[in-house]
Order: C-alpha cells, then sequence, then structure tokens
C-alpha cells in the first residue's frame, strides 16, 4: 500500500485528500452521499494505482550492444527492444536507460502504445574517452494510467556492458629482411627467402635429428653440427608491460596501456602466439591472446608491487621473444629483466619516459649490454616511428638504443 500511494501524482493525491475530508465531514455533519462521494475520490486512485501496477509484468526487454568492444573516442550502437506480452495494448510508455556518466547523459525516449505480442526498438550511441568495463541499464519506464492520478516506475533487471578499450595505434611491419617473422604470410615468405642453411649452427648434441646436421658447417668446423631451432622463438612472443604505481605518471601510465595494446593487436595480426605478463605475473587467457590483452587492459589499474620479480619469474617460463614496455626501472631490475631471455631470441624494451627521468638511460644501458634493442618514447606520436627503428637500427653485440631524449 505505502508503494502504491508513492506512485500517486499531484492529482492523484489531492484526489485522495478530498475523498478522506469528504467521508470525514460526511460523517460528521452526517450525511451519506457526501461520504459516498469521499469513497468513490478515494479509491478512484488507489484502484488507478493498483491497476498500473500490474502492468510491470506485461512487458519484456530485450538489449544488444554492437560492438561489445571498442576502442575510445569510438562509439557502439545501443537497441533497447520492448515487447508487449500481454493481450492488452499499452499506453504511453516513456522510458530512460541508466547510463554511466562516463559514456554521456542519460537518453530519454518515447514508446507509443504497443498491441498484444507487438514490440517497439529505439537505438541510441553510447561511447568514452575513458578506457573501462561499463554495465549499461536498467531500463526505466514509467507507466501512467489514463486519468493522470498516478505514474508507476518500472525497471527492468536486463543490463548490456560494454568495454571501452584502450586506444590503438596502428604500427606498421618491420622490413623485410628484419628478424621479426611470425606466422603470417609476410613472415613465411622472410622464412623461405632466407633459408634454413642461413640459421647459426650449433655442435651435435645426442639426441638431435639427423634431419638438421648443417654439412656445409660440419665440413667447415670438423665436427658435427645442427641447425639451432630458431622457428620457435619467431612464432612465439611474450608481452611484458611494467604495471607498477612507482614507474609512471599517470599520463605515462595511460600511455604505456596503449602501447602495450598496440604492440599487442600487431601481435596477434602478425600470427603470433603471444602471452600477456604485468609486474603481478602472466594474465591468465580468456579466449584469444588478443581478447585477453584488450580486456585485461580495459580495466587495468596501477599496482602496487614494490619489484618485478613476479613478472619476471613468468617471463622466465616460456621462450620466444620479449618485448617490455616500461617506466622508471632501476638498473638492478634492468639485469634481472635482461637474464629472463633465452638463448638467441631477440629482446626488445620501450621505455615510456619524459626527457631527464631518472635510471631510465643507466637501464637502458644495461639491457643494450645484453644484447637487447632498446627504444626510449616520450608520447604516443613517436611509437610507430620508434618501433621501426628497433628493427632498423644494427644490432651489434652490445644491441641497440634508438630515440633517446637526453637531458
Amino acid at each position: 500500500m505505502r508503494g502504491l500511494l508513492g506512485a500517486l501524482t499531484v492529482r492523484g493525491r489531492s484526489f485522495v485528500a478530498a475523498g478522506a475530508a469528504a467521508i470525514l465531514c460526511g460523517m460528521l455533519i452526517p450525511e451519506p452521499d457526501l461520504v459516498r462521494i469521499g469513497a468513490l475520490l478515494l479509491a478512484l486512485p488507489l484502484l488507478s494505482a493498483a491497476g498500473a501496477g500490474r502492468a510491470r509484468y506485461r512487458l519484456s526487454c530485450v538489449r544488444t550492444v554492437s560492438p561489445a568492444r571498442l576502442p575510445t573516442g569510438q562509439s557502439a550502437a545501443l537497441t533497447i527492444r520492448l515487447t508487449n506480452v500481454s493481450r492488452l495494448r499499452t499506453g504511453l510508455l516513456l522510458a530512460e536507460d541508466t547510463v554511466p556518466y562516463a559514456l554521456g547523459s542519460r537518453p530519454r525516449f518515447i514508446f507509443e502504445g504497443i498491441g498484444p505480442g507487438g514490440a517497439r526498438a529505439y537505438t541510441y550511441q553510447i561511447g568514452s574517452q575513458t578506457r573501462g568495463r561499463y554495465t549499461v541499464g536498467p531500463l526505466r519506464v514509467r507507466v501512467a494510467d489514463s486519468f493522470g492520478l498516478v505514474s508507476i516506475t518500472r525497471a527492468f533487471t536486463s543490463t548490456s556492458v560494454l568495454t571501452v578499450t584502450p586506444r590503438i595505434i596502428p604500427l606498421t611491419r618491420p622490413p623485410l629482411g628484419g628478424f621479426w617473422l611470425g606466422d603470417s604470410e609476410h613472415g613465411r615468405r622472410s622464412i623461405a627467402a632466407s633459408g634454413e642453411d642461413d640459421a647459426a649452427p650449433r655442435a651435435y648434441r645426442t639426441g638431435d635429428s639427423l634431419h638438421r646436421v648443417h654439412w656445409r658447417s660440419t665440413a667447415r668446423y670438423g665436427e658435427l653440427m645442427v641447425r639451432r631451432e630458431e622457428q620457435y622463438w619467431r612464432n612465439t612472443a611474450s608481452l611484458f608491460l611494467d604495471t607498477r604505481r612507482s614507474g609512471f605518471s599517470e599520463p605515462l601510465f595511460e600511455l604505456a596501456v596503449t602501447t602495450a595494446a598496440s604492440i599487442g593487436v600487431h601481435l596477434a595480426g602478425e600470427g603470433f602466439e603471444a602471452r600477456f605478463v604485468t609486474a603481478d605475473g602472466e594474465v591468465p587467457r580468456q579466449g584469444t591472446f588478443r581478447d585477453t590483452l584488450l580486456d585485461t587492459l580495459a580495466v587495468l589499474r596501477p599496482s602496487r608491487a614494490v619489484s618485478l620479480e613476479v613478472g619476471i619469474s613468468a617471463l622466465g617460463t616460456a621462450g620466444g621473444q620479449l618485448i617490455a614496455v616500461l617506466g622508471d626501472l632501476a638498473p638492478a631490475q634492468a639485469r634481472d629483466l635482461a637474464a629472463a631471455r633465452r638463448g638467441t631470441a631477440p629482446g626488445m624494451a620501450i621505455f615510456l619516459a619524459e626527457p631527464g627521468e631518472r635510471h631510465v638511460t643507466a637501464s637502458a644501458q644495461v639491457l643494450t649490454a645484453a644484447g637487447w634493442r632498446v627504444a626510449v618514447v616520450p608520447d604516443a606520436a613517436r611509437l610507430p616511428s620508434a618501433w621501426q627503428e628497433l628493427f632498423r637500427a644494427p644490432a651489434g653485440a652490445g644491441g641497440s638504443v634508438s630515440g633517446v631524449t637526453r637531458g
């Protein structure tokens, strides 16, 4: 009863007050007709409220959002479809969808009378400049009676989920002669062009297949030599993101997330079997690598971890190329990271830092001395060129550094 009274409009409450007053006066005079009029005035809004309240079971709501995942700055189409599952035609329905503040204002729309078994649909656009996972809904519908005495708001239970991922910066393929070879058509052509004989040979070990004997090198060195298994690191990669709060300012952390997303999408497009590792360890895969990466980065927040020990330990459990996105990294931590690279697999590091950032120059030198290729990127605009420079720079014994801004 309290809920029905709360649904009364100003007109409905006036009817209730007038009816109660008429009944009271009719009993005091006494005047039976006045009591009857008061009872009618009192009963009409209550009956209307009860009738409008039953309308909550007469509608079904189906929501669809397309696409359900999109980068920041783009928009998705959200469609709401109301179906009348009763035998009576609905009146005018005033609807409002519940939208998080980051996605914009709440849309309000009108559904005209829906006949029995009929449906009406409404589509609007949503998007955000801030990454995250947003719950949109539920839809709230206001149902009013014909006399304007009551207005009952009904909220559906169904909601939609929109995942806003970081901005993706397109990265182009490295030169054909580089060591960046995935399972894409580009990678297959490069492997075929270079030939298996170009792989650096090593001494024969017990258990090696005789099919891998490199006869030219065997004749040159006077001992049995076999081809190295380089195909494994050509097709696999580990993407590492330093997520420590102490490693970045807030703008640079967002740049780090964007960089990791851009590289990861590029890896997936090139056919790499990749995995994603943060300072807190490896991220369990849910579906494809691309989906896991983007869903994780959409909600990623700076970690409270102080060291990279957990993340570096996870890197050491698998081979393949290592690609690290780093912030303010101490030289000692850079040495631990350098040790995670296995064999001849390439190691590449992108430092996101402003000019004069402490530790960056020293840590970059530690990694290059260990054979890594390093680039220092101060902003998103320079990421594509720095990405190409990682592969164009000559690979000497001590690696290479590109894009370092010295204060």
